[in-house]
């Protein structure tokens, strides 16, 4: 006898060609201890609402196609068990799409910026290739294992629509496109390593927008680790010597010397080194603030960590680039 428990779920409800604003619509239904959320979905159009929307098809979590959110936290529904979401939200939970900004029929959103993102990055290798290949061209297991996870994606989205920069910034490529970016630019057939990195080296639309919140990496239901992916690519385009001289090497520049050289962060010449001593004028108020509080050191009274010549032996050791 399968174990039963009485759930709750309120889903967003909408038709762009039809209504003005969106509803939540509320379903009770009785879940088995072995249901994930995408069988919920299934059941309430099956048996309650056939007019309910939203993507499906492979049901073995390799497709991605059945993203949303649940609580506002992003899943792939095939994946996610319902009693384990209710250990953390209780028998009432809330089911949206993954940007309830792009729906167009209920679960379902225009994913077409996800798309063009993609395909920015150039998502295949080029080279030379044969016109009729009598062999698979492979690469040695160490070249194979610096793609590292990045070839496990499966474009579901959810890294994308939970990146809090993607949602401000247009123009941003998202963790997504840039996890694949790297997939290829760390791949030794790859013959356009400099100009994938040029791309994603853009200021406004490339990895140096990341505000390194995790959550990529968090909502990944696959363990591709985007946000490694972006620190990766940021050691490529110094390697490579695409990188830029703006804010945004600057400020990691500054943010390694400063390590190096205190062990604690100087947010003063992180500020002053990053955008100028002109352009750090426009931060005194902050500072001001923040030497009210306790939180800013005078400059040059940084204080240096008592493990100091550790942290710069680890330092060196880690680093590959010469700034």
């Amino acid at each position: 006898m399968y174990e039963k428990r009485e759930m709750t779920f309120r889903v967003f409800r909408f038709n762009a060609q039809s209504d003005y604003l969106p509803a939540y619509k509320r379903y009770d239904l009785t879940v088995s201890k072995e249901e994930v959320m995408l069988d919920v979905l299934n059941r309430i159009k099956w048996e309650q609402d056939p007019t309910l929307s939203y993507r499906r098809s492979c049901r073995h979590g390799i497709c991605g196609s059945c993203g949303i959110k649940v609580n506002g936290r992003a899943i792939v529904a095939c994946k996610e068990n319902v009693w384990q979401l209710a250990e953390l939200y209780g028998e009432e939970m809330v089911i949206e799409p993954q940007d309830t900004r792009l729906a167009y029929k209920d679960l379902i959103i225009d994913k077409s910026r996800f798309w063009e993102s993609y395909r920015a990055v150039t998502p295949w290798l080029e080279g030379p290739v044969e016109e009729k290949p009598q062999k698979e061209h492979l690469i040695e297991p160490n070249y194979a294992e610096q793609i590292d996870e990045a070839d496990h994606c499966i474009q579901c989205g959810s890294c994308f629509y939970s990146c809090p920069a993607a949602a401000v910034n247009e123009a941003y490529l998202g963790p997504a496109a840039l996890a694949l970016a790297y997939r290829f630019s760390t791949d030794v057939r790859d013959k356009s390593h400099a100009n994938r990195l040029r791309a994603v080296n853009e200021p406004g639309s490339g990895i140096w927008d990341c505000v390194k919140c995790v959550e990529c990496s968090e909502t990944c239901p696959k363990g591709v680790e985007p946000l490694s992916k972006i620190f990766a690519l940021h050691n490529q385009t110094f390697e490579a010597g695409v990188h830029k001289r703006n804010v945004a090497t600057r400020h990691a520049v500054v943010f390694k010397r400063s390590i190096e050289k205190h062990g604690p962060l100087d947010e003063a010449e992180n500020v002053r080194y990053s955008e100028g001593s002109l352009g750090a004028l426009r931060h005194m108020r902050e500072a001001f603030a923040m030497l009210r509080r306790g939180k800013l050191p005078l400059p040059g009274r940084v204080h240096k960590s008592h493990n100091h010549s550790e942290v710069k032996t680890l330092i060196q050791s880690a680093s590959k680039n010469k700034f």
